[in-house]
Parts: structure tokens; sequence; C-alpha cells
């Protein structure tokens, strides 16, 4: 639960979920989610979103919260010691259907408790799509070998990458964008996004890079800004095909993944526009961008 400080449901991939489903793509989230106040918000929240719950489990632990301190940018405090996020033992991806789906992970399911191992088994058995957002936290992350060693089993097996500036300083120091994309790319991963902020985002592939400009809006906050632009993504390979044939992501031309920058930079942008994780619907962006949507 995110506090902005009023109450309100957060964490990466759930912001991905919610941000998919509005988009209007079929979104689920594979979790554990509290019976206490806070996780019966969550799962409100989430069901009257349209995000598919027959996968996520409930349990009896709290509710992990960030505390979201203006001052004057956005910094984080976490209270999460033993929380029903970091307890998950199993996953039953049956109860979603054959599929072919596409499963997005990162944030802090990629490294928390029980749950790493859990997640990180189900990245390296899934048949299909895989994509990575470390979104690293690096006030909360108090073993950085045991991160690497999870960022690293998704790693192998992700075709999709976001991560922002920010994230790679601390992944891998002293290194340019440039440099870790061509690294990225050079392993398992097909396409890799770097986002910049207010700045934009570029995407690297095979065929080459390119980089779109941010959209300019007044700023509530920055919470789910991220978040908003993976979900974006997801949905346009989803609304094109790439889920039925994940060799093809290599192959999409540079000026279809133009679209995709602008599309995932807009959706940001409004945002950022709003207090807390709050993505738009379709209905929100600009009718220029939703080429596929």
């Amino acid at each position: 639960m995110d506090l902005v400080p009023d109450p309100a449901p957060g964490g990466g991939p759930l912001n991905v979920a919610i941000a998919c489903a509005r988009l209007g793509v079929p979104s689920a989230l594979v979790g554990r989610v509290s019976t206490d106040v806070h996780g019966e918000a969550i799962w409100t929240f989430l069901r009257d979103n349209g995000v598919d719950l027959r996968a996520c489990r409930r349990g009896p632990e709290a509710t992990a919260r960030a505390i979201v301190e203006h001052t004057p940018e956005s910094h984080f405090r976490f209270e999460g010691t033993g929380t029903a996020d970091t307890v998950l033992a199993s996953v039953e991806m049956e109860s979603l259907g054959e599929g072919p789906h596409i499963l997005h992970g990162g944030t802090l399911g990629m490294f928390r408790g029980r749950t790493a191992e859990t997640l990180a088994r189900l990245a390296e058995r899934h048949p299909g799509i895989v994509s990575v957002d470390p979104n690293v936290r690096p006030r909360i992350i108090d073993d950085r070998a045991r991160w690497h060693q999870y960022h690293n089993r998704w790693l192998a097996r992700a075709h999709i990458y976001r991560a922002s500036d920010q994230d790679l300083a601390w992944i891998w120091p002293g290194r340019s964008g440039a440099d870790c994309a061509a690294e990225l790319l050079s392993g398992k991963p097909s396409v890799v996004f770097i986002t910049h902020g207010r700045s934009g985002a570029t995407v690297y592939t095979a065929k080459g890079e390119l980089s779109a400009g941010g959209e300019s809006v007044e700023v509530a906050d920055e919470v789910g800004a991220g978040d908003t632009f993976v979900a974006a993504v997801l949905a346009s390979v989803w609304k094109l095909g790439m889920a039925e044939a994940p060799e093809g992501i290599g192959s999409l031309p540079l000026t279809d993944w133009r679209k995709v920058l602008k599309l995932a930079n807009a959706a940001a942008a409004i945002t950022c526009s709003r207090p807390g994780a709050d993505p738009p619907l379709v209905t929100d962006l600009p009718r220029e961008v939703r080429f596929h949507l």
C-alpha cells in the first residue's frame, strides 16, 4: 500500500497489471495479498479494475507499506518485514488457461523472502514472453549479492527489459546506458528500454536504437510512471500479436517501436499528472498515440 499520504494500492507489478487492464488487454496478478484492511482495499481495487485474480493467493500476514515522502522529490520508506508479499509458496498458472501469456516481474517481489524463489522458478519455466523491470529500491536492498542472483535468473529468461537511468547506475555503476543495452542485447533480451525521467526514453534492438522525448505535464508525483510505461509496452506487444510469436519481437521495425515509445511516454506522463499510481484509461490518451489500442 502506497501512503501518498492517503492509502493507495501500489507495488510495481500491481501497477503494471492495473495499467494493462485500463489499456484494454487481459491482465492477471500473481502474488499473495493480505486479508488485513489494506489487503482488502488492494483486492477490491484489482477486482474493480478488471484484473484476473485466479492466480492470486490471500494470507493473514500484514500488507507491506511504502510511505512516500516529498522532500522536494519523491522518496520511499518501506515497512515490509514478514509481509504477505514475501511468503508466496507456489503459483498455479493453469487457472489462467493455456495462454499464450506474457509474464512480467520485478521490483520487490524479485528478491524478497520466499516469493523471490517462487517467482524466479516461474520465470525459468515460463514458455512465452518474459518481461523484467528491476525498478531498483536501494534503500531496502540489504543483500546486494542476493539481489543480483535473482536479477540474473530473470535476465536469463527475459525477452523485454526496462530500466531507468538510476536503475542502471546502481546495477552496473560507471557504465553508460548504451553500453548496458549492448551487453543486454548480446544475451537473451530482444528489446531494451531505458527511461530518462522527464526527458523521455530510448529503445534498443538488434536493428538499432531510437529515442522519444517525454511529454510536458504539471507533475503531481512520479509514483507509478515507470510501471505505466512498461504496461504500455506490454499492451503494445500484446496488441501487435507478439505474444503468439515471441521470436518476432527482435524483428519488429524501429518505426513500430517509435510508436510504442510515444504511447508509453504519453501514458506515463498522465500518471505523473495525478497523485499516486493512477494509470490512464485508453480514452485518456491522445488519439494520435493510440495507434493499435
